[in-house]
């Protein structure tokens, strides 16, 4: 198949975006001059241009415009779509399945492909693509992302080790990082995700007895006020101002380990091959937990789940990531 440009549209979330970045590894390997551009929110724009192979993003706004319709219809929409049909393309790849997604894709120029109407999120979503592909279900999102892109582009199933592509900038020089470091990412989408405080604080006071500094990112207030909280328990620790994605991305690439919950934040480290751990507490990780190279991605719980301090230390131990005694230390 001669192929020269091709439209990935995959609008969210930050953790559905970083499941797509093998896809985009294995369509360069297969198409090494192939043009890729990427449809996705404007919150993860800084995202797909990490990886090397994307040549362009096209930011659209659709969280801001499900709020903002009367905004959005008179005024960013109609441009957001002058640059989408812009230029044709020979392969418009809708890897999301969701008919938000599938709209976009429908309104852009050149072959649509995407699931079927059994594989897709929302069945209502195949009527808008050329061509379908069945994907079974029951897999992981990036295992189903990448067999999309292949049947889409006509290259051979990858059987070969998962490589997500990305490069991250350093961090930038006036955080003023220690040399070595933990991420604790804390905050979560939803509230039914979030770890208690009291665990935070335990687990920050007991890597700080360790010698471990610990680095905290915050997005709101509510997460400033955690962070501060952690900081406080743990001597050492460092509260970062806030950051955009791409430096906060210099900022995970750079730790020891980061230990995280359901988050896009935790799947982004686990892209930038950094020892993640992600606690589960109110979701199943099977379909769209952390995967990662073996022994340097970990899912800890599940729905219902009570996850102490000691158990989080001990998987930490089990990575490598403190001593193997860091469980009877007080």
């Amino acid at each position: 198949m001669k192929l020269t440009r091709l439209l990935i549209v995959k609008t969210s979330s930050m953790g559905d975006v970083v499941h797509m970045l093998p896809a985009v590894t294995d369509i360069r390997r297969a198409y090494p001059e192939l043009q890729i551009d990427w449809v996705v929110d404007e919150s993860f724009a800084e995202l797909p241009p990490l990886h090397s192979a994307v040549r362009r993003v096209l930011p659209a706004p659709v969280r801001r415009w499900r709020r903002q319709w009367g905004r959005a219809l008179t005024r960013e929409f109609p441009g957001f779509i002058r640059i989408l049909r812009a230029q044709p393309y020979d392969v418009i790849l809708d890897s999301q399945g969701l008919l938000k997604s599938a709209l976009i894709t429908r309104l852009a120029r050149g072959v649509r492909c995407g699931q079927d109407w059994r594989s897709a999120r929302e069945s209502l979503a195949a009527w808008c693509y050329d061509r379908t592909y069945a994907v079974a279900r029951g897999r992981h999102a990036v295992d189903r992302n990448r067999e999309l892109a292949a049947l889409a582009l006509g290259f051979p199933q990858p059987d070969d080790d998962l490589d997500y592509g990305l490069t991250a900038p350093p961090a930038p020089a006036e955080l003023d990082l220690p040399a070595d470091y933990v991420v604790c990412l804390h905050g979560a989408s939803r509230a039914s995700k979030l770890w208690p405080l009291d665990c935070w604080l335990e687990l920050g006071r007991r890597l700080a007895e360790l010698g471990v500094k610990v680095v905290m990112p915050w997005s709101s207030v509510q997460e400033r006020q955690r962070a501060e909280a952690i900081a406080a328990a743990a001597p050492g620790s460092q509260l970062l101002p806030r950051l955009g994605l791409r430096p906060l991305a210099g900022v995970l690439a750079g730790a020891r380990a980061v230990v995280g919950l359901d988050s896009g934040l935790s799947h982004l480290a686990v892209a930038l091959d950094r020892p993640t751990l992600a606690l589960y507490l109110d979701t199943a990780p099977a379909l769209t937990g952390l995967l990662g190279k073996p022994g340097r991605a970990l899912n800890l719980g599940g729905p219902g789940a009570k996850l102490s301090p000691a158990d989080v230390l001990g998987r930490l131990a089990e990575m490598g990531v403190i001593r193997g005694d860091a469980q009877e230390d007080s």
